[in-house]
This record gives structure tokens, C-alpha cells and sequence, in this order.
């Protein structure tokens, strides 16, 4: 406070002023200083709550990472103690089980256990094995004289394994002559027949050829493996030499065949399509880094037909699809992936499966969040539907679609338009409806066409065994060996697709397509292809 003291009246006012002019700027200063540290505030809580949601998304991805590494693979639903709001009726009723054959044995019921061991050695050649006495010994103890057999007791039945050995068979060709036109100083010869060789100047049969291609992309057993195998049979077969054999067979044989068997998936009215990475190591222009792709397509699941057929390529582009189907403009079943929106002649029909296993994953990351089960519920409801209209035919099969899938089909995306706008787009779930969103014409494009899938599993079945053979080999050393890869296991899934015994069925290829000249006829390939009459006979799984 200012005091007066010898001022007069006019300063002492002036001063007073003057004070409360600066009081007034140090009051406004401190206003500013406060709005200031208002808005510092807020714009802090703001990041507060957003590194929360990240944190939150930081932990869901977390979690899931862990569950992928290790929990358990299966998507399958599991009986939580909470119903399905769609099948709370189908659950619960139960129809009265199938009980065991029974028999009445001396005046009570017993019931006869059902074994599965006919079942399981029914298609093996037996052998009788009778158990006897040595002939000194079959001596009546009574009266020392020889006994007799009068019957016999059944015991026990094993399966026996009978190793493998190798036979190394030497081919000569019988010369005949005539010794009438010899007399006559005319001789005439002829030489007997001698089958073609699977791959000329090598010590390769059909059955070796087959077994090392059986061994590696069947059971997936690499080539460094089967050496050992090879060495305890006695023959020193390096893996160099087995490569050797199945880039040969591939080149010479399997090529033009899978060429057939495009040819003839490409009239199919729907195509399945999926990729998978593979190292090749020998790539041109290929960095260290960089993944090269193996592809897969395959006829539908309701086709005539099955056809499996494996593409290499070094590139993911949608282009490498657009370029393997050619013309065709049919329905063609994916995943979500982006690059197959080249495909402007076909029809998309994208996978409820995908869909599924992003509101599972939402499930994972967080196990009481009932929203994304009850996602999970609607596509759940959907396959259930789907496989009780496997059996039917295509026309069936796309009435009862409408009929009974489509109202299932329209509540899930009335149901997803109002819970997503309260679900934060980053999450798991948020991820989910977005994914669905994205591809809402695509999901629903499967009730076009009775032939058309719910999903593209059947794809993603088929390039599995090649996943799993990557396990083993780990990467192909050279651009032909993923091209030999991609056409033999173009044959495996097809043999496969066709129930044939996919061993017999390069032992047949191999020993026909030697001596047949179908490069430049290849219409006598019609005759190898799987679903042939004859083909199915000799090949047909027992």
C-alpha cells in the first residue's frame, strides 16, 4: 500500500494509479500463465488417455503374439458353459445314442465292445502261421503212439513289417534270326523290346524315381535324410543324385502333364487361389531378404474334377494370378489380400474363415469380451448351416443358401453396424469389423453360385503340405528345384484330391511317360489323367 507521506493529493492518486495499472498486468499475465497451463493440461490428458488405448493395443498384440507362439493352433469352438444364443435348443437335445451289438449269453445281455481292428487290417494280405509240435514229439504220453491234429485254437493276429531291399535288375536284348534267310545269304534280325528308361544313362527305375519323390514331397522327408535310408539299404545314393532325379522327371515329364491339368482347371466355373512364401536361394535379383512365393489354385470343392496345381513365382503381385488364369471369368475364392483386386474378369468370393479368426483372435486378446464372440457366433451359425447342405446339388444347395443362410447373412451386418461405433478402431476387434466392412460385397458374393464356398479352406488345405515340407527343406537351392517342387506337388494334391495312392500313381507316370509322345500329342495324356476309368483302377487307395 502506497502511503501519502508530503504528497499531495493529485500525485498521491497519480501513484495509486499507477499502482493498480501494474497490479492490472501482473493480474492479466497470471490469467494468460493459467489459460495456458489449462490448455497444457488438457492437451496431457488427451495423450494421457491415447497412451492408454495404445497401451491397451500395445498389450493386445502382445498377448496374441504369445498365444500364436504358444497356445494352442485350433480355431475350433470350445464348450465355454455359455450356449450359443443362435442353438440353445440344438445343443441341448440330444437324440438317443447308437448302443453296442448285443448278444444273450447264458440267460443275460452282454454287450459286445466295438473294436476297429478288421476295419483297420482288412486291405492286408494275411498269412496263416500254424503252430505245431515237432514230429518227435508228437507222441501220446499214454500209450506212446503218434497223435494226430484234430483241430485248431485260435491265438492271437500281429502286423508284420517286411523291410524294403533293393534288386538290381540288368536288361539284355534278345536277338532272333531266321536260319532259312541266313542260308540263303539273307539273314534277318530281330531284337526284343526293352522298356524306356525313366532317365537314360542313370541307374534310376521307376520305383527308386518315385520312391525319393513319394518320400520328399509326400512325407516330407528332405533328400540329406533319405541319404542315410539309402546307405543302410546298401546303396551309396547321394542327395546331389536324388535332386538331379526329380528336376529331370520334372522337366521331361511332370511339366507337360501339369500343363494338361491346367488346361483343364481353367474350364472350371469356380477356382480356389492362395500363396505362401519360399527362399530359393539361387534367385536372380534376389536379395538375402527377399521371399519368393509359391502359389496354389484348385478347382472347387463340388467340381467333377479336383485339380490342384502349385505355381513358383518371385513376386506376390496380383499380376502373377492375373497371368496363370489367363481368361478365365469365373468365381474365384481368396483371402483378404489386396493384390487380387487385379483380377478385374472374375468374380471375387473372399473367406468367412479369415473373418472368423480375426473375432477369435479378439476373443484371445481378451476372453470376456462377449461382442467378439458373439461375431464369432455369426459365422459360426453360417458354417453350420454350410455343411448341412454339402450333400446337396448345386441348384438345392443355392435355394437353401437363400433360404436359410441369407437372413443369418443380413442380421450379422445389421448387428455389426451398430456395435462398431463404439469399439475403438485399433484393437482386435476393431480390426475385425473393419476387415469385414472392407469386403462386404466379397463375403456375400458365395450366394451367387451353388458350386461357390463359404470359405477358401480348401486352398488353404491344399498348400499346407507344402508349409509342412518347408519345415523340413527350409528353402529350395535353385529356381528349377521350386519349379520341380511346384509341379510335383501339383501331382501329390491332385492324386490326393482324386483318392489315388499317390505312390502308384508316379510309378505309373513314370513307367508311361517314357515311351509316350506327348509333347507332341498331348492329347494321349487324357489317359493318366487321375479321374480316368483305367487310372482309378490301377491307383485307387484300397
Amino acid at each position: 500500500m502506497i502511503e501519502k507521506g508530503n504528497m499531495t493529493d493529485t500525485e498521491y492518486i497519480a501513484a495509486l494509479q499507477a499502482e493498480l495499472k501494474k497490479q492490472g498486468k501482473k493480474i492479466t499475465n497470471l490469467e494468460s500463465q493459467n489459460d495456458k497451463l489449462g490448455k497444457q493440461n488438457e492437451k496431457l490428458s488427451v495423450e494421457v488417455e491415447c497412451l492408454k488405448k495404445d497401451c491397451h493395443i500395445y498389450l493386445e498384440a502382445l498377448i496374441l503374439s504369445k498365444h500364436k507362439t504358444f497356445g494352442r493352433a485350433s480355431e475350433r469352438t470350445t464348450d465355454d458353459g455359455q450356449q450359443s444364443f443362435f442353438n440353445e435348443a440344438e445343443t441341448e437335445y440330444i437324440e438317443k445314442s447308437e448302443e453296442a451289438v448285443s448278444k444273450t449269453v447264458k440267460g443275460y445281455t452282454r454287450k459286445t465292445p466295438k473294436t476297429r481292428r478288421d476295419e483297420l487290417i482288412r486291405n492286408i494280405e494275411t498269412e496263416i502261421i500254424n503252430c505245431t509240435i515237432p514230429d518227435k514229439e508228437q507222441i501220446c504220453p499214454r500209450c506212446k503212439s503218434r497223435m494226430k491234429v484234430i483241430g485248431k485254437k485260435y491265438i492271437r493276429e500281429e502286423v508284420e513289417l517286411i523291410p524294403a531291399k533293393l534288386v538290381v535288375k540288368k536288361y539284355y536284348s534278345l536277338t532272333y534270326g531266321c536260319k532259312k534267310c541266313e542260308k540263303k545269304n539273307m539273314p534277318v534280325f530281330l531284337h526284343g523290346l526293352v522298356p524306356a528308361p525313366v532317365l537314360p544313362h542313370s541307374l534310376a527305375s521307376v520305383s527308386t524315381a518315385a520312391w525319393v519323390i513319394y518320400q520328399k514331397y509326400v512325407n516330407a522327408v528332405p533328400l540329406y535324410r533319405q541319404e542315410k535310408d539309402w546307405e543302410r539299404l546298401g546303396y551309396s545314393l547321394t542327395r546331389t543324385t536324388m535332386a538331379n532325379w526329380v528336376i529331370r522327371c520334372s522337366e521331361d515329364y511332370f511339366n507337360g502333364f501339369v500343363a494338361r491339368l491346367k488346361t483343364e482347371m481353367l474350364k472350371e466355373e469356380v477356382l480356389h487361389c492362395d500363396e505362401t512364401y519360399v527362399k530359393v536361394l539361387k534367385e536372380k535379383e534376389a536379395s538375402d531378404n527377399s521371399k519368393q512365393y509359391m502359389w496354389v489354385y484348385r478347382t472347387g470343392k463340388h467340381s467333377e474334377r479336383q485339380i490342384v496345381i502349385y505355381d513358383y513365382n518371385k513376386s506376390r503381385s496380383g499380376d502373377v494370378a492375373k497371368k496363370f488364369l489367363g481368361k478365365f471369368s469365373g468365381y474365384l475364392h481368396t483371402d483378404g489380400y489386396a493384390g487380387y483386386n487385379k483380377l478385374t474378369r472374375v468374380t471375387h468370393c473372399n473367406c468367412w474363415a479369415h473373418l472368423r479368426r480375426k473375432f477369435h483372435e479378439a476373443i484371445v486378446v481378451d476372453s470376456e469380451n462377449s461382442i467378439a464372440k458373439t461375431g464369432r457366433d455369426f459365422c459360426d451359425k453360417l458354417f453350420a448351416v454350410e455343411s448341412e447342405l454339402d450333400m446337396l446339388t448345386t441348384e438345392e444347395r443355392f435355394k437353401q443358401r437363400l433360404m436359410r443362410e441369407k437372413p443369418v447373412f443380413e442380421a450379422f451386418w445389421s448387428w455389426a453396424e451398430k456395435t462398431a461405433q463404439s469399439v475403438l478402431p485399433k484393437t482386435q476387434l476393431g480390426k475385425a469389423f473393419d476387415y469385414a466392412f472392407k469386403r462386404k460385397e466379397y463375403l456375400s458374393n458365395y450366394f451367387k453360385n451353388g458350386n461357390c464356398a463359404i470359405s477358401n479352406n480348401i486352398a488353404e488345405n491344399a498348400i499346407r503340405p507344402f508349409t509342412v515340407g518347408r519345415k523340413n527343406w527350409l528353402f529350395s537351392d535353385t529356381p528349377k528345384g521350386a519349379k520341380a517342387s511346384a509341379d510335383i506337388y501339383s501331382i501329390v494334391e491332385t492324386a490326393k484330391a482324386n483318392g489315388l495312392d499317390v505312390f502308384k500313381y508316379f510309378e505309373l507316370l513314370l513307367t508311361v511317360l517314357p515311351s509316350m509322345e506327348f509333347l507332341t500329342n498331348p492329347d494321349i495324356l487324357e489317359e493318366l489323367l487321375p479321374w480316368n476309368s483305367a487310372v482309378q483302377k490301377i491307383c485307387k487307395i484300397s
